[in-house]
Protein backbone atom coordinates (compact mmCIF):
# COMPACT_ATOMS: atom_id res chain seq x y z
CA UNK A 1 0.00 0.00 0.00
CA UNK A 2 1.24 3.71 -0.58
CA UNK A 3 -0.53 6.12 1.39
CA UNK A 4 0.11 9.74 1.63
CA UNK A 5 0.24 12.54 4.38
CA UNK A 6 -0.76 16.22 3.37
CA UNK A 7 0.94 18.36 5.94
CA UNK A 8 4.09 18.12 8.09
CA UNK A 9 3.12 19.89 11.23
CA UNK A 10 2.03 18.09 14.43
CA UNK A 11 -0.56 15.98 13.37
CA UNK A 12 1.20 15.19 10.45
CA UNK A 13 4.30 14.20 11.82
CA UNK A 14 2.02 11.33 13.95
CA UNK A 15 0.46 10.17 11.15
CA UNK A 16 3.69 9.48 9.02
CA UNK A 17 4.91 7.97 12.30
CA UNK A 18 1.72 5.49 12.31
CA UNK A 19 1.65 4.88 8.62
CA UNK A 20 5.26 4.15 8.33
CA UNK A 21 4.82 1.50 10.62
CA UNK A 22 1.61 -0.21 9.77
CA UNK A 23 1.33 -3.48 7.99
CA UNK A 24 1.66 -3.85 4.71
CA UNK A 25 2.68 -0.52 3.77
CA UNK A 26 5.62 0.09 1.21
CA UNK A 27 6.12 3.98 0.84
CA UNK A 28 4.47 7.29 3.24
CA UNK A 29 4.53 10.55 1.06
CA UNK A 30 4.94 13.57 3.35
CA UNK A 31 3.72 16.83 1.61
CA UNK A 32 4.41 19.94 3.11
CA UNK A 33 4.02 23.88 1.43
CA UNK A 34 7.67 23.98 3.58
CA UNK A 35 9.97 21.53 1.43
CA UNK A 36 12.36 21.05 4.13
CA UNK A 37 10.05 20.94 6.79
CA UNK A 38 8.63 17.50 4.65
CA UNK A 39 12.19 16.48 4.49
CA UNK A 40 12.82 16.28 8.04
CA UNK A 41 9.44 15.26 9.32
CA UNK A 42 9.63 12.07 6.43
CA UNK A 43 13.34 10.89 7.53
CA UNK A 44 13.02 11.26 11.61
CA UNK A 45 9.44 9.84 11.46
CA UNK A 46 9.45 7.52 8.29
CA UNK A 47 11.07 4.71 9.44
CA UNK A 48 12.93 4.84 5.80
CA UNK A 49 9.78 4.38 3.52
CA UNK A 50 8.82 7.85 3.07
CA UNK A 51 9.38 10.40 0.75
CA UNK A 52 9.17 13.93 1.34
CA UNK A 53 8.15 16.63 -1.67
CA UNK A 54 6.71 20.36 -1.74
CA UNK A 55 3.45 21.09 -2.95
CA UNK A 56 0.18 23.69 -2.18
CA UNK A 57 -2.42 22.28 -0.09
CA UNK A 58 -4.34 24.66 -2.43
CA UNK A 59 -3.22 23.78 -5.93
CA UNK A 60 -5.63 21.21 -6.88
CA UNK A 61 -4.04 20.53 -9.94
CA UNK A 62 -0.83 19.62 -8.12
CA UNK A 63 -2.73 17.97 -5.46
CA UNK A 64 -4.36 15.51 -7.82
CA UNK A 65 -1.05 15.07 -9.30
CA UNK A 66 0.46 13.42 -6.16
CA UNK A 67 -2.74 11.93 -4.90
CA UNK A 68 -3.36 9.56 -8.43
CA UNK A 69 -0.24 7.87 -7.13
CA UNK A 70 -1.24 6.52 -3.36
CA UNK A 71 -4.15 4.77 -2.44
CA UNK A 72 -5.07 6.70 0.67
CA UNK A 73 -4.53 9.91 2.10
CA UNK A 74 -4.94 11.77 5.15
CA UNK A 75 -5.09 15.54 5.37
CA UNK A 76 -3.00 17.19 8.25
CA UNK A 77 -3.30 20.69 6.87
CA UNK A 78 -6.38 23.48 8.54
CA UNK A 79 -9.80 22.59 7.26
CA UNK A 80 -10.16 25.57 4.55
CA UNK A 81 -8.21 23.28 2.73
CA UNK A 82 -10.38 20.05 2.81
CA UNK A 83 -12.76 20.86 0.02
CA UNK A 84 -10.24 21.43 -2.45
CA UNK A 85 -8.40 18.44 -1.40
CA UNK A 86 -11.83 16.09 -1.84
CA UNK A 87 -12.33 16.86 -4.86
CA UNK A 88 -8.52 16.10 -5.61
CA UNK A 89 -8.52 12.82 -4.34
CA UNK A 90 -11.54 12.12 -6.65
CA UNK A 91 -9.87 13.10 -9.51
CA UNK A 92 -6.89 11.20 -8.35
CA UNK A 93 -8.90 8.06 -7.52
CA UNK A 94 -7.68 8.14 -4.03
CA UNK A 95 -9.06 7.30 -0.45
CA UNK A 96 -9.37 10.42 1.35
CA UNK A 97 -9.52 10.87 5.15
CA UNK A 98 -9.30 14.26 7.14
CA UNK A 99 -9.05 15.80 10.41
CA UNK A 100 -12.11 18.26 9.85
CA UNK A 101 -13.12 20.68 12.71
CA UNK A 102 -15.40 22.37 10.86
CA UNK A 103 -19.02 21.91 10.08
CA UNK A 104 -19.60 23.96 7.31
CA UNK A 105 -16.56 22.75 5.62
CA UNK A 106 -17.57 19.02 6.44
CA UNK A 107 -21.13 19.81 4.78
CA UNK A 108 -19.28 21.37 1.57
CA UNK A 109 -17.40 17.44 1.64
CA UNK A 110 -20.46 15.87 1.80
CA UNK A 111 -21.88 17.57 -1.30
CA UNK A 112 -19.55 15.69 -3.13
CA UNK A 113 -20.83 12.18 -2.25
CA UNK A 114 -22.22 11.57 -5.70
CA UNK A 115 -18.59 12.46 -7.51
CA UNK A 116 -17.07 10.16 -5.49
CA UNK A 117 -19.05 7.38 -5.57
CA UNK A 118 -18.60 7.96 -9.38
CA UNK A 119 -15.10 7.45 -8.41
CA UNK A 120 -15.21 4.69 -6.54
CA UNK A 121 -13.40 6.19 -3.71
CA UNK A 122 -14.58 6.98 -0.19
CA UNK A 123 -13.70 10.37 1.30
CA UNK A 124 -14.69 10.43 5.17
CA UNK A 125 -13.92 14.09 7.02
CA UNK A 126 -13.84 14.60 10.38
CA UNK A 127 -11.94 11.62 11.28
CA UNK A 128 -9.01 13.48 14.37
CA UNK A 129 -10.13 12.73 18.13
CA UNK A 130 -13.20 14.77 18.55
CA UNK A 131 -14.06 15.45 15.94
CA UNK A 132 -13.11 12.09 15.42
CA UNK A 133 -12.83 8.59 16.67
CA UNK A 134 -15.47 9.13 19.70
CA UNK A 135 -17.82 8.92 16.90
CA UNK A 136 -17.01 5.63 16.71
CA UNK A 137 -17.10 4.66 19.98
CA UNK A 138 -20.91 6.26 20.19
CA UNK A 139 -21.64 4.33 16.99
CA UNK A 140 -20.20 0.82 18.77
CA UNK A 141 -22.46 1.65 21.89
CA UNK A 142 -25.93 3.00 19.71
CA UNK A 143 -25.80 -0.55 18.03
CA UNK A 144 -25.40 -2.69 21.19
CA UNK A 145 -29.19 -1.26 22.58
CA UNK A 146 -32.21 -1.39 20.97
CA UNK A 147 -33.81 2.06 22.16
CA UNK A 148 -31.11 4.66 23.28
CA UNK A 149 -31.75 7.12 25.70
CA UNK A 150 -28.37 9.13 26.05
CA UNK A 151 -24.86 9.49 24.10
CA UNK A 152 -22.57 11.85 26.62
CA UNK A 153 -19.34 12.38 25.45
CA UNK A 154 -16.24 14.18 26.95
CA UNK A 155 -12.95 14.61 26.24
CA UNK A 156 -10.21 16.48 26.96
CA UNK A 157 -6.35 17.63 26.11
CA UNK A 158 -4.77 18.61 29.67
CA UNK A 159 -1.17 19.12 30.30
CA UNK A 160 -0.27 17.12 33.33
CA UNK A 161 1.00 19.02 35.30
CA UNK A 162 -1.46 22.42 35.33
CA UNK A 163 0.26 25.93 34.98
CA UNK A 164 -2.10 29.01 36.72
CA UNK A 165 -3.96 31.04 35.99
CA UNK A 166 -5.99 28.61 32.91
CA UNK A 167 -4.72 25.88 33.83
CA UNK A 168 -3.93 24.74 30.40
CA UNK A 169 -1.01 24.43 27.32
CA UNK A 170 -1.64 24.39 23.90
CA UNK A 171 -2.20 20.99 22.51
CA UNK A 172 -3.33 21.72 18.92
CA UNK A 173 -4.04 25.20 16.94
CA UNK A 174 -5.45 28.25 18.87
CA UNK A 175 -7.62 29.08 15.94
CA UNK A 176 -9.46 25.66 16.80
CA UNK A 177 -8.93 26.06 20.18
CA UNK A 178 -11.01 29.42 19.59
CA UNK A 179 -13.56 28.08 17.31
CA UNK A 180 -14.39 25.44 19.82
CA UNK A 181 -14.68 28.22 22.23
CA UNK A 182 -16.65 30.58 20.32
CA UNK A 183 -19.12 28.53 17.77
CA UNK A 184 -22.25 27.09 18.53
CA UNK A 185 -22.93 23.87 19.57
CA UNK A 186 -25.29 21.22 17.94
CA UNK A 187 -26.47 18.58 19.98
CA UNK A 188 -29.91 16.54 19.86
CA UNK A 189 -32.95 17.24 23.01
CA UNK A 190 -35.68 14.97 22.12
CA UNK A 191 -34.66 13.22 19.57
CA UNK A 192 -34.19 16.51 17.36
CA UNK A 193 -31.26 18.64 16.81
CA UNK A 194 -30.86 21.63 18.73
CA UNK A 195 -28.54 24.48 18.81
CA UNK A 196 -26.35 25.42 22.34
CA UNK A 197 -23.88 28.37 23.43
CA UNK A 198 -20.64 27.24 23.75
CA UNK A 199 -19.04 27.55 27.40
CA UNK A 200 -22.36 26.72 29.22
CA UNK A 201 -23.55 23.51 31.04
CA UNK A 202 -20.85 23.15 33.00
CA UNK A 203 -20.27 19.86 35.05
CA UNK A 204 -18.04 18.39 37.08
CA UNK A 205 -16.60 14.81 36.73
CA UNK A 206 -13.23 12.84 37.78
CA UNK A 207 -10.71 10.32 36.19
CA UNK A 208 -8.98 7.80 38.37
CA UNK A 209 -5.45 9.06 38.86
CA UNK A 210 -6.59 12.56 37.52
CA UNK A 211 -8.81 14.12 40.16
CA UNK A 212 -11.82 16.32 39.72
CA UNK A 213 -12.46 18.18 36.27
CA UNK A 214 -14.85 20.11 35.07
CA UNK A 215 -16.93 19.87 31.63
CA UNK A 216 -18.51 22.25 29.20
CA UNK A 217 -20.30 22.52 25.87
CA UNK A 218 -17.75 23.47 23.13
CA UNK A 219 -18.61 23.38 19.54
CA UNK A 220 -17.65 20.96 16.59
CA UNK A 221 -17.40 17.36 19.05
CA UNK A 222 -20.09 16.33 17.80
CA UNK A 223 -19.48 16.39 13.99
CA UNK A 224 -22.56 14.56 11.89
CA UNK A 225 -24.07 12.66 14.76
CA UNK A 226 -26.57 15.14 15.58
CA UNK A 227 -27.63 14.21 11.59
CA UNK A 228 -26.84 10.50 11.70
CA UNK A 229 -28.78 9.93 14.87
CA UNK A 230 -31.54 12.76 14.84
CA UNK A 231 -34.85 10.62 15.67
CA UNK A 232 -32.96 7.51 16.94
CA UNK A 233 -31.12 8.86 20.36
CA UNK A 234 -33.15 10.78 22.78
CA UNK A 235 -29.88 12.48 23.61
CA UNK A 236 -26.65 13.01 22.62
CA UNK A 237 -24.04 15.66 23.46
CA UNK A 238 -20.07 16.68 23.49
CA UNK A 239 -18.25 18.56 26.29
CA UNK A 240 -14.39 19.23 26.18
CA UNK A 241 -12.74 18.41 29.88
CA UNK A 242 -10.48 20.85 31.36
CA UNK A 243 -9.28 21.48 34.86
CA UNK A 244 -11.45 23.32 37.35
CA UNK A 245 -12.30 27.29 37.08
CA UNK A 246 -10.86 27.06 33.46
CA UNK A 247 -14.49 27.92 32.39
CA UNK A 248 -15.33 30.74 34.30
CA UNK A 249 -11.96 32.48 34.12
CA UNK A 250 -11.94 31.94 29.81
CA UNK A 251 -15.82 32.52 29.49
CA UNK A 252 -15.69 36.24 30.45
CA UNK A 253 -13.10 37.38 27.75
CA UNK A 254 -14.95 35.83 25.08
CA UNK A 255 -17.78 38.13 26.18
CA UNK A 256 -16.34 40.76 25.60
CA UNK A 257 -15.57 40.28 22.42
CA UNK A 258 -11.71 38.77 22.46
CA UNK A 259 -12.94 36.51 19.72
CA UNK A 260 -14.46 38.41 17.15
CA UNK A 261 -13.28 38.62 13.98
CA UNK A 262 -15.28 42.12 13.81
CA UNK A 263 -12.35 44.51 13.51
CA UNK A 264 -11.55 47.69 15.67
CA UNK A 265 -9.83 50.85 15.24
CA UNK A 266 -7.05 51.49 17.82
CA UNK A 267 -4.54 54.25 17.29
CA UNK A 268 -4.87 54.48 13.71
CA UNK A 269 -4.44 50.92 13.26
CA UNK A 270 -7.41 47.98 12.32
CA UNK A 271 -6.99 45.23 14.97
CA UNK A 272 -8.91 42.14 14.79
CA UNK A 273 -9.61 40.85 18.83
CA UNK A 274 -9.27 37.32 17.65
CA UNK A 275 -6.09 37.21 16.28
CA UNK A 276 -4.87 39.57 19.20
CA UNK A 277 -6.14 36.51 21.07
CA UNK A 278 -4.58 33.98 19.17
CA UNK A 279 -1.20 35.86 19.65
CA UNK A 280 -1.89 36.41 23.46
CA UNK A 281 -2.67 32.61 23.52
CA UNK A 282 0.49 31.25 21.37
CA UNK A 283 2.80 33.16 23.62
CA UNK A 284 1.44 32.66 26.97
CA UNK A 285 0.44 28.85 26.76
CA UNK A 286 2.81 27.19 24.29
CA UNK A 287 4.74 25.24 27.12
CA UNK A 288 6.78 22.78 24.57
CA UNK A 289 8.33 20.89 27.31
CA UNK A 290 5.46 20.35 29.52
CA UNK A 291 3.98 16.69 28.90
CA UNK A 292 0.18 16.53 28.28
CA UNK A 293 -2.58 14.25 28.58
CA UNK A 294 -6.04 13.10 26.83
CA UNK A 295 -8.98 12.17 28.50
CA UNK A 296 -12.00 10.38 26.66
CA UNK A 297 -15.33 9.55 28.09
CA UNK A 298 -17.90 8.53 26.12
CA UNK A 299 -21.11 7.22 28.06
CA UNK A 300 -23.77 5.04 26.20
CA UNK A 301 -27.23 4.97 27.83
CA UNK A 302 -30.20 2.92 26.88
CA UNK A 303 -32.43 -0.56 26.84
CA UNK A 304 -31.46 -4.19 25.24
CA UNK A 305 -34.26 -6.97 26.08
CA UNK A 306 -36.22 -4.59 28.18
CA UNK A 307 -33.54 -4.26 30.52
CA UNK A 308 -31.81 -1.01 31.18
CA UNK A 309 -27.94 -0.39 30.97
CA UNK A 310 -25.06 1.57 29.80
CA UNK A 311 -21.32 0.94 27.88
CA UNK A 312 -18.82 3.54 29.24
CA UNK A 313 -15.67 3.97 26.66
CA UNK A 314 -12.90 5.72 28.59
CA UNK A 315 -9.15 6.50 27.64
CA UNK A 316 -6.57 8.12 29.54
CA UNK A 317 -3.55 8.63 27.50
CA UNK A 318 -0.20 10.41 28.69
CA UNK A 319 2.68 11.69 26.24
CA UNK A 320 4.83 8.96 24.72
CA UNK A 321 8.43 10.82 25.12
CA UNK A 322 10.09 7.85 23.71
CA UNK A 323 8.54 8.09 20.22
CA UNK A 324 8.28 12.42 20.72
CA UNK A 325 4.58 12.24 19.90
CA UNK A 326 2.34 14.80 22.21
CA UNK A 327 -1.06 12.68 23.54
CA UNK A 328 -3.04 14.93 21.80
CA UNK A 329 -0.86 14.63 18.20
CA UNK A 330 -0.97 10.39 19.22
CA UNK A 331 -5.08 10.23 19.99
CA UNK A 332 -5.61 13.20 16.75
CA UNK A 333 -3.80 11.59 14.26
CA UNK A 334 -3.54 7.68 14.80
CA UNK A 335 -7.46 7.22 14.73
CA UNK A 336 -7.35 9.50 10.78
CA UNK A 337 -3.79 7.12 9.92
CA UNK A 338 -5.89 3.83 10.94
CA UNK A 339 -8.54 4.94 9.08
CA UNK A 340 -6.74 5.75 5.45
CA UNK A 341 -5.11 2.47 6.12
CA UNK A 342 -8.49 0.64 6.65
CA UNK A 343 -9.54 2.26 3.26
CA UNK A 344 -6.36 1.46 1.65
CA UNK A 345 -6.43 -2.38 2.69
CA UNK A 346 -10.28 -2.86 1.47
CA UNK A 347 -11.84 -2.48 5.23
CA UNK A 348 -13.97 0.43 4.29
CA UNK A 349 -16.36 -0.97 1.78
CA UNK A 350 -18.29 2.17 1.57
CA UNK A 351 -17.87 5.23 -1.54
CA UNK A 352 -18.71 8.33 -1.59
CA UNK A 353 -17.98 10.86 0.97
CA UNK A 354 -19.70 9.64 4.37
CA UNK A 355 -19.44 9.98 8.33
CA UNK A 356 -17.08 7.80 9.95
CA UNK A 357 -19.91 6.74 11.98
CA UNK A 358 -21.91 5.39 8.97
CA UNK A 359 -18.56 4.32 6.62
CA UNK A 360 -16.35 2.47 9.25
CA UNK A 361 -17.21 -0.28 11.16
CA UNK A 362 -16.01 0.29 15.06
CA UNK A 363 -15.06 -3.43 15.50
CA UNK A 364 -12.58 -3.31 13.07
CA UNK A 365 -11.61 -0.09 14.26
CA UNK A 366 -11.31 -0.03 17.81
CA UNK A 367 -9.11 -3.25 18.38
CA UNK A 368 -6.54 -0.91 15.93
CA UNK A 369 -6.41 1.23 18.75
CA UNK A 370 -5.17 -0.56 21.28
CA UNK A 371 -2.86 -2.13 18.81
CA UNK A 372 -1.19 1.30 19.18
CA UNK A 373 -1.16 1.66 22.76
CA UNK A 374 -4.08 4.23 23.29
CA UNK A 375 -5.19 2.29 26.50
CA UNK A 376 -9.56 2.06 25.33
CA UNK A 377 -11.54 0.12 28.31
CA UNK A 378 -15.07 -0.34 27.84
CA UNK A 379 -17.04 -1.55 31.23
Amino acid sequence: MKLAVIGAGLMGRAAVYDLARAEGVEKVGVFDIDGELARRVAEKFGDGIAIHGAVDAGDEEAMTAILSEYDAAVSCVTYRFNPGLTKAAIAGKCHLVDLGGNNDTVKSQLEMNNEAQEADVIVIPDCGLAPGMVSLMAADGISKFDTVSSVKIRVGGLPQAPRPPLNYKLVFSSEGLINEYWEPCLIINDGKKEMVNPMTGLELLDFDGIGKLEAFYTSGGTSTLPDTYEGKVDFLDYKTIRYPGHCDKVRPMLELGLASRKTLQIDGQTVEPRSVLKAVLEANLSFEDDLDLVLVRVVVEGEKDSEVSEIVYEIIDRQDTKAGLSSMMRTTAFPAAIIAWMAAAGQVEARGVKPQEIAVRPELFLPLLKKRGIKLTIR
